[in-house]
């Protein structure tokens, strides 16, 4: 019961400073990372709720599809610095 209770805080701690992390850090690449980690760690948390079914379908669609769709668009996106030569 005591590691049940470690590893729920421990997770809690995971999810809470990812989220902040989202929110505060400016570049929108570690900002997804930091997204990844906090989905990643909600679906811990449905895992030691006993809903696996929950977990897996938050890693599938969320952390798969969502994350990813994030990523590709900041890779479309993202405008290279011109380099002026003097």
């Amino acid at each position: 019961m005591v590691y049940e209770t470690i590893a729920f805080a421990l997770f809690a701690l995971i999810t809470v400073g990812c989220s902040l992390g989202v929110v505060l850090v400016r570049d929108i690449w570690h900002s997804a990372l930091l997204l990844g980690g906090a989905l990643l760690s909600v679906a811990v948390h449905y895992v030691m709720l006993q809903a696996e079914f929950l977990a897996a379908m938050q890693i599938l669609v969320y952390v798969g599809g969502v994350l990813i769709l994030v990523t590709f668009a900041v890779m479309l996106t993202r405008i290279e610095p011109e380099v002026s030569s003097t």
